[in-house]
């Protein structure tokens, strides 16, 4: 029996870059997905053709992570349509890959571009799991994923960027960083005021996944790999499961680096 057989799952930027990914992998084990994502952001093509495939075990609802109303109805129409979430993955996030961008010097950054990436990344994640959380808690199961980063544990390495055309240089976000820490530190509090009730939250951080970033900067990134490699979208596929299924039972508060041991050095 697959391992989420029957089980509802709930994931949050759900038209994004690794949103399908997740989706996928949760209906290949077996459950009912239900994506949130912003009502005006179209889905991609990556979750429409999961859709297309999916025979109806994967829904889409609009719901902007930081507007409670439109997450509360989310929620009560996930139990009415498709039954009580009891997996919830805290996606939706902000990033700025490599590339072309508007860019700052860090001491120019301007402040409400920084307080917004920590809204959807940080707050974002904590409302979701608000809304989503207490019907675990009452069910007496439950597994929340929060999606984190290596840049949780390590400051960007500038130099992955310098070879970009930029003027001022290219500078991955400093709030990115600084909210997937935050939400690694959500993790372990939540997961120790839910534990008693049966509900694990686990934090899953992949490294550079590869995704359409220009040659130098993949070269640059792998040579600071142990393994020598990106990560592909697939690698991330079975920590998910693992976390959000009963193989990982008594596995909470923990963050999972899938990082290829960039952490490691």
């Amino acid at each position: 029996m697959p391992p989420l057989e029957g089980r509802v799952a709930v994931v949050t930027g759900a038209y994004g870059r690794l949103g399908p990914v997740w989706c996928s992998a949760l209906l290949d084990a077996g459950a009912l997905v239900v994506g949130l994502d912003r009502p005006e952001v179209p889905p991609s093509a990556a979750f429409t053709a999961l859709e297309r495939t999916a025979g109806g075990r994967l829904r889409a609802y609009p719901a902007d992570v930081l507007d409670r109303p439109a997450v509360e109805a989310a929620r009560q129409r996930s139990e009415a349509e498709v039954g009580v979430p009891t997996i919830l993955v805290n996606n939706a996030g902000i990033d700025q890959p490599p590339g072309p961008a508007v860019t700052y010097r860090v001491e120019d950054v301007p402040l409400e571009l920084f307080r917004g990436v920590l809204d959807v990344n940080l707050a974002g994640a904590f409302q979701v799991s608000q809304v989503f959380g207490p019907a675990m808690v009452r069910a007496g199961r439950g597994s929340i994923v929060n999606i984190g980063s290596l840049y949780a544990s390590v400051s960007p390495d500038a130099r992955f960027y310098d070879h970009l055309p930029a003027d001022p240089p290219f500078l991955k976000p400093p709030a990115y960083g600084a909210s997937k820490a935050g939400l690694v530190n959500l993790t372990r509090y939540l997961s120790t005021h839910w534990g008693p009730a049966g509900v694990r939250v686990n934090a899953l951080s992949p490294g550079g996944v590869e995704g359409g970033q220009d040659p130098e900067f993949k070269r640059k990134f792998a040579s600071r790999v142990p393994l020598g490699r990106m990560a592909a979208p697939d690698d991330l596929r079975g920590p998910l499961i693992f976390l959000a299924s009963d193989m990982s039972s008594y596995v909470t508060g923990i963050e999972l680096r899938v990082d290829g041991g960039f952490t490691a050095w």
